[in-house]
């Protein structure tokens, strides 16, 4: 086995102490959650003895870094005022209640256009994150590689390069590179890895890469579609993942599975990808 860092998504409706547990079940030591219903707005409350206890653990586990996703409904890249108030006010509302979970990273999706044109999206998306990011926060903030559908942001590297360079604490901020999004978005990752990983050091550089969420896709490179299929079950194929895990320049990171599966299916990709077989996780069940 590797010592590679790697998780799954989860779901919080049983709160944070239980993410842990569900994390211990699959083999995991990181793992990601939705800060709230991922199509909809409204947050509920955290219970402060639930994230104590996830705390310790988190810390008797060794789970961390984890990743804390934005809903699919935030959009700060729109020119309609009320979406923009509601991207600052979800923004603002997520930064503070994670302030208090140990080791999160913030991420989201840079957001759409909608016909505005790609400059206008990015300064829209630069303008929330300058409304709301404080010089007192300590929660990293992720924009994440987008597959370039319609009107979405973040399919070029470099329109992420050009949010990075509007944003006043720059600092803040970093990249969560998602495989699936990115081969689907043109940039091929199953025969020029090196190739797009230099790209993305000259356009972004890649002290900025955080986290990556490691998806197989459904199509094929450069269909702009955003299709996650199970890991060797889509085009970009099981073993061109698990180099993507093994490149030491990505290898630190921590990896976080969004495949269409429940715990069970996530505990054998997991065992698949710490062991290098597609078949490591075969006889295994929870």
């Amino acid at each position: 086995m590797t010592g590679i860092r790697i998780g799954c998504h989860l779901s919080c409706a049983k709160g944070f102490a239980h993410m842990a547990e569900d994390a211990r079940k699959t083999g995991a030591d990181t793992f990601q959650f939705f800060t709230r219903n991922p199509r909809g707005g409204k947050s509920r409350d955290w219970d402060r003895e639930d994230i104590a206890r996830y705390g310790r653990l988190a810390a008797a586990q060794g789970i961390g870094p984890v990743i804390a996703h934005a809903p699919y409904t935030l959009n700060p890249s729109s020119g309609d005022e009320r979406t923009r108030d509601f991207a600052c006010r979800v923004f603002s509302e997520d930064l503070e209640k994670l302030s208090q979970v140990p080791g999160v990273l913030y991420n989201f999706h840079p957001g759409s256009h909608t016909g505005r044109g790609i400059r206008a999206g990015t300064e829209g998306t630069a303008r929330v994150l300058n409304e709301t990011l404080t010089r007192e926060n300590r929660v990293p903030v992720l924009l994440e590689t987008m597959a370039g559908k319609g009107s979405e942001i973040g399919g070029d590297f470099r329109e992420l390069a050009e949010i990075l360079s509007l944003v006043q604490f720059e600092e803040q901020l970093g990249v969560c590179l998602d495989t699936c999004h990115v081969w689907d978005a043109g940039y091929n990752i199953r025969e020029d890895l090196d190739d797009v990983l230099e790209t993305f050091d000259r356009q972004i550089g890649l002290k900025r890469l955080c986290a990556v969420h490691l998806n197989d896709s459904k199509n094929a490179c450069g269909s702009r579609k955003d299709r996650h299929a199970k890991l060797g079950e889509g085009l970009i194929g099981f073993d061109a993942l698990l180099r993507v895990t093994r490149h030491p320049a990505l290898s630190h990171l921590p990896f976080v599975l969004e495949t269409p599966n429940e715990l069970e299916g996530y505990a054998r990709e997991i065992r698949c990808i710490r062991e290098g077989r597609p078949d490591a996780g075969s006889d295994l069940g929870l």
